[in-house]
């Protein structure tokens, strides 16, 4: 036995060996932790994001995050968009990628699924640099191996709000101030009825946003937290929903088919995101948007590293990168979101001095992030069962059916 043993250990060293030699020298994470050192980058790194997180001047000549770090790192950048949190996930299942900038619908489900590794922030300098709100964010941030002290499994790149659009031509000086708009039934100012006209995110973490609003009308159901909701709230939520279908002219997941629909196709309000409403305002369409007396829910979104990762030196590499507070400013002027380290806010040219406050920078006490929901409730009550996410996956799908 010890025979074989000194042949294993030998035979592993030998390899050890040609490898850094051919200066293959990877960033590989230790049973069951992280990442202690970061070696030389491997060429490359692949991320599946959102559609506008990853730019690299394509679109926009102005907007470009992508060559010079390619340029200072060697590393060249391959993106895989993704339309939804589902898409994300199922991609990462498959593997073959590095990173994934996930929702906190998704986040939570990579890491009890084991798809991607804990994050050692000490080989991230930029971390500290983090809006500390951020930080041990519960989305990222879990104590999977149960001793007493939670882990880090993404690191913040940007967050924003599901806001209240609607077309000013349509409401007139009666700015909407309430979900409602979009939930019940009724005549908007221009005088004809909302039927048809209204819009609803195609995903099943939307049911969250009938619970909020099911939460600030409708208090005997008790609800506390959107997303750990008992079969009751639940149901009410769903019957919600199915109300709302009638309203519906599309559920939708792709942010540019949603703005054609509100220029050409008569839409008068829906959830959103500022990058929709604030492209719209800046063309000269009659948009404006508002987070209403109900609230928002919202998307921290955490770039993750997948468990099985080819490239993890260049990964490191973009995570620290990607903290840089010219790329947080940038971002934060194309997509219209909040940068995760707030002095990013300041002296960016794309930005203006005014960029974060019209991505709503002063409405963060007011959004509930999206999370996972889980049978467990989050853990918010130990003598609670709540309904968990696979059952608002296919209840959701039969909303939008019309069952």
């Amino acid at each position: 036995m010890k025979t074989k043993w000194f042949t294993f250990v030998s035979l592993v060293a030998l390899v050890s060996l040609v490898l850094t030699a051919c200066g293959a020298t990877a960033a590989t994470p230790e049973a069951g932790g992280s990442v202690q050192s970061i070696g030389e980058g491997e060429g490359e790194v692949s991320i599946i994001s959102w559609a506008g997180y990853i730019e690299r001047g394509e679109t926009d000549p102005a907007y470009d995050w992508v060559t010079q770090f390619e340029e200072e790192t060697q590393c060249m950048v391959t993106n895989k968009i993704a339309a939804t949190s589902d898409e994300m996930v199922a991609l990462m299942n498959e593997g073959g990628f590095d990173l994934v900038t996930a929702s906190g619908d998704a986040s939570n489900r990579l890491i009890s699924g084991g798809r991607v590794q804990e994050i050692n922030i000490d080989l991230i300098p930029s971390y500290s640099e983090i809006d500390p709100r951020l930080q041990n964010a519960p989305w990222h941030t879990v104590d999977k191996d149960g001793d007493g002290t939670a882990e880090h499994y993404g690191v913040p790149y940007s967050s924003g709000q599901n806001i209240l659009m609607y077309n000013t031509e349509i409401f007139g000086e009666e700015a909407p101030t309430s979900w409602n708009v979009v939930f019940e039934e009724m005549t908007l100012p221009d005088g004809q009825p909302n039927t048809g006209r209204i819009q609803a995110y195609d995903g099943p973490i939307y049911v969250a946003d009938a619970a909020l609003y099911l939460k600030y009308h409708n208090p005997e159901l008790g609800i506390d937290d959107p997303y750990a909701l008992n079969r009751e709230q639940f149901d009410a939520a769903i019957n919600l929903l199915r109300e709302q279908r009638k309203l519906i002219n599309r559920y939708w997941h792709d942010a540019f088919v949603q703005m054609d629909d509100f220029t050409n196709e008569g839409v008068a309000a829906s959830g959103s995101w500022p990058f929709q409403a604030n492209l719209l305002k800046a063309g000269g369409a009659p948009i404006e948007k508002v987070v209403p007396v109900e609230g928002a829910t919202g998307w921290a979104d955490s770039t993750m590293l997948h468990v099985d990762a080819p490239h993890p030196n260049c990964a490191y590499k973009w995570m620290e990168w990607s903290l840089n507070p010219k790329v947080q400013g940038d971002l934060a002027a194309w997509f219209q979101n909040i940068p995760v380290r707030l002095d990013a806010c300041e002296g960016n040219e794309l930005l203006g001095p005014d960029g974060c406050v019209n991505n709503g920078l002063n409405n963060f006490d007011q959004i509930v992030w999206w999370r996972t929901p889980s049978g467990d409730c989050g853990d918010t009550d130990p003598n609670t069962e709540c309904v968990p996410y696979h059952e608002w996956v296919t209840q959701y799908v039969a909303v939008i059916g019309g069952r």
